[in-house]
């Protein structure tokens, strides 16, 4: 049986590193992914999440509202703005070519739904770079972006602060014991935004899932990670792990 069709975009990266040996050096260059984790926990179940690495999604990520419409959710984990702005055909080749920010809001007025999962070049972003304030995909999330790296870290750990009734859909069966998390992105809140959980009063109660709906789509927002570092792996082993982004998905894609 083949589940609900999902794109998941980003979490990947290239690391280069020089060693040093005395008067010797050399350089070498490692590829890593980030979604390994989540991609496994929802494997087989009722989503079939397609995989588009962030080196991947500048040329291929889609460039039409159609080819949108083939996927019930669209993730954006951990890839900057520019990424999905500056096709090679733009950034190479001085050619006009769509606004994909612009395309994942009308999929989402559409009817479509949006999920941004935290991380480094989520939200705004470190040193600012993620970039997606003041774009059309932040007109479409239930929170707004600061103008200013949003990295809030918590190397000692903070426990989630479930705010909304444990019968919400995303929350139903996770209890109220969650694991630490390290770290997460400072957002701001929309009017009519629901908070379904926060970070703590330590850390200004500040947003860490968050839903909304817009036009006939629904946005979800997680502001802290889907998996190291800010996401230990004792989060990764607890038994709600799976469903908590299982049921993300089912509230997002559920139709009014």
């Amino acid at each position: 049986m083949t589940g609900k069709k999902v794109l998941l975009a980003g979490e990947s990266w290239v690391s280069t590193a020089t060693h040093i040996k005395g008067f010797d050096q050399f350089p070498t260059v490692t590829y890593h992914t980030g979604a390994d984790e989540l991609l496994s926990a929802l494997k087989g179940g009722p989503y079939d999440v397609e995989f588009m690495p962030a080196h991947e999604a500048q040329r291929d990520f889609p460039q039409s509202i159609e080819a949108l419409r083939e996927y019930e959710a669209i993730i954006l984990s951990d890839i900057g703005a520019n990424t999905l702005l500056l096709h090679p055909d733009t950034w190479i080749h001085s050619k006009t070519t769509p606004n994909r920010l612009k395309l994942l809001k009308q999929y989402v007025l559409e009817g479509g739904a949006l999920l941004m999962f935290g991380g480094y070049y989520s939200f705004q972003g470190i040193n600012g770079g993620a970039r997606y304030r003041n774009t059309a995909v932040e007109e479409v999330l239930p929170v707004s972006c600061l103008a200013f790296d949003d990295r809030v870290e918590v190397p000692e750990g903070f426990t989630p602060a479930l705010t909304a009734d444990e019968t919400h859909p995303i929350l139903a069966g996770l209890g109220t014991d969650w694991p630490v998390l390290l770290g997460f992105n400072e957002v701001e809140l929309k009017p009519g935004a629901e908070v379904l959980a926060t970070v703590g009063d330590e850390y200004r109660s500040l947003p860490l899932l968050v839903t909304g709906k817009f036009g006939k789509g629904r946005s979800v927002v997680w502001t802290s990670d889907v998996g190291p570092h800010w996401l230990p792996s004792q989060f990764i082993a607890w038994e709600g792990y799976k469903p908590l982004f299982e049921q993300m998905l089912d509230w997002a894609t559920a139709r009014d």
